[in-house]
């Protein structure tokens, strides 16, 4: 399946009938070939790369290339996504060209399946550090994978990474706010690069970087057959992770709720929380939500 058959797989491509890429100079489209040449070259972890201008979802789109027994290190980027969904099934939406919608695809056969649970965060370790570095950007991790950084005082999210696994394979998805306006931000929880001051919001150097500096840290994990200390992805995150240290509200499954200290990220990739009789509960799916002291 290929960008090329879009009748078959969704995706629709730049028309001469519809409306020009280049309508908002902010934001010009990608250049599928300089992408390319770039970053598909021998011996690197990326086989193919494939942009669309709109598609419902390249989670799903390259899922279904999975099941059919796509390789690993293939990579869809959409300018727009119809029908983009993040961690709890919640909806992700963006104006065309002011993010970075990518999904790709792992086939880590070195690392027991058992450990695929820190892709996401190795994911989120990947482009914390890539924006630090080349956007100037200090970002922080809200466990597991949330991408946040501090706008105007107050922590806004900036996006977000979704797994799944689909013929054997972990298909990683990643949506990132970057040229977004306060008056299109979708709630007021989130936020954009450009918002937080970002040096640049050229997508095609962010990209760029972001996909070499994952393809680094994920041959160290493989290396490491997916142990987070012997990669040193344990300490990494660690680093980043805002949650920790915070007093949190947990919203687990089932409609419960755990409240307490985040303490530690345990061997397995969970928040270890303590709650007020002391006691430690680790937790391995759930929504965080960050508690403000009270003022004094």
């Amino acid at each position: 399946m290929t960008p090329e058959t879009p009748r078959r797989s969704g995706l629709r491509g730049f028309g001469r009938t519809g409306p020009s890429p280049w309508t908002d100079l902010d934001r010009p489209p990608l250049d599928q070939e300089v992408l390319r040449r770039d970053l598909v070259v021998p011996g690197g972890l990326w086989t193919s790369l494939d942009v669309v201008a709109e598609t419902g979802s390249t989670n799903s789109d390259l899922a279904e290339r999975a099941r059919a027994g796509a390789p690993q290190g293939a990579v869809l980027v959409a300018e727009a996504q119809s029908a983009a969904r993040g961690r709890l099934d919640r909806q992700w939406t963006a104006p065309a060209r002011s993010g970075l919608f990518l999904s790709f695809l792992l086939r880590p056969e070195e690392v027991p399946v058992e450990r695929y649970g820190w892709l996401p965060i190795l994911v989120g370790v990947a482009a914390a550090s890539t924006l630090d570095r080349v956007a100037g950007v200090e970002v922080g991790l809200k466990w597991p994978n949330d991408l946040q950084a501090v706008i105007d005082g107050t922590e806004r999210k900036l996006g977000g990474i979704l797994t799944e696994l689909s013929g054997g394979a972990v298909v990683v998805g990643m949506g990132l706010n970057v040229s977004l306006r306060a008056a299109e931000l979708p709630v007021p929880t989130a936020g954009s690069l450009a918002l937080a001051g970002a040096s640049t919001t050229d997508r095609s150097v962010l990209l760029r970087a972001l996909l070499r500096e994952f393809a680094g840290l994920y041959g160290e994990w493989t290396a490491a057959a997916g142990d987070p200390h012997a990669s040193d992805l344990l300490r990494a995150y660690v680093d980043r992770c805002s949650t920790l240290g915070r007093q949190v509200r947990v919203h687990l499954p089932g409609d419960h709720e755990l409240a307490g200290e985040a303490v530690a990220i345990d061997g397995d990739g969970r928040l270890v929380v303590r709650t007020a009789d002391g006691a430690r509960r680790a937790v391995g799916a759930g929504d965080v939500v960050h508690v403000r002291p009270e003022p004094r």
